[in-house]
């Protein structure tokens, strides 16, 4: 199958984490598969994020961060956020075309600001307002980074408007769940990472206590497989 066209975050900065009950083992897990190094401290050697954070690195990049989930019941997820040069200014255009916030925009320490919100469609994802932390996604390593984020949603042209004008133009992949994800999957943004052996990286999440939600399609980027952690997190992995 292939999935539309079009990239959130693609070639800009944005922030992704992961929120996971257990993090030394998300450690272990992503360590192996994607080759990344952890640090306490947030990238640039700033101090943010929340306490039991850490701070993923590969190829000395700053790729992502792994996250303590404060609640057991929140979802273990991985979430996009997107880049916004005023978080408190799209956040009110987001409430107003039709989304909800969630979490008002607030400091992560010097590193910047970050907001909550949900589309029209349901699917959460977050804004960041970068400080002194550009973010994961203008500079990625040609493996195991963040390569891009693409909404998955039963009607991609009924979410294409509010998604155009919340950004002044389409810079949010959006694709159908159907033909991916089962039919009671609600809409959501789906986090991929690059790889260049999609068969071997397979492997390795199976081998990592991980499991495949979707087996390999191709897309306009590539073939992407989509799986899960071995916490249940979902992820992509994009070959290219």
């Amino acid at each position: 199958m292939n999935t539309e066209g079009g990239d959130a975050a693609e070639g800009v900065p944005c922030w992704v984490d992961a929120s996971l009950p257990d993090v030394e083992a998300g450690k272990r897990f992503y360590g192996e598969l994607f080759g990344w190094s952890f640090d306490a401290v947030g990238p640039r050697g700033v101090e943010g994020g929340p306490p039991g954070a850490a701070w993923a690195h590969r190829e000395g990049d700053p790729v992502a961060a792994l996250l303590p989930k404060r609640d057991g019941r929140m979802p273990t997820v991985w979430t996009v956020y997107l880049a916004t040069p005023d978080a408190t200014a799209l956040a009110r255009r987001i409430a107003a075309g039709g989304g909800q916030v969630i979490a008002e925009p607030a400091p992560m320490g010097r590193l910047g600001r970050q907001a909550l919100a949900m589309g029209p469609e349901g699917a959460v994802f977050g804004l960041w307002e970068p400080a002194l932390h550009d973010g994961f996604g203008g500079r990625r390593p040609a493996l195991g980074g963040f390569a891009r984020a693409v909404l998955h949603t039963r009607d991609p042209e009924a979410a294409r408007p509010f998604w155009d004008g919340l950004f002044g133009g389409s810079r949010t992949g959006i694709a159908p769940l159907e033909g991916v994800f089962p039919e009671v999957m609600p809409s959501h943004f789906l986090v991929h990472f690059s790889v260049n052996d999609l068969e071997g990286a397979l492997g390795a999440v199976y081998r990592l206590g991980g499991r495949v939600q979707a087996q390999p399609f191709r897309t306009d980027r590539g073939a992407v497989a989509v799986v899960t952690d071995n916490q249940n997190a979902s992820f992509a992995l994009l070959e290219g």
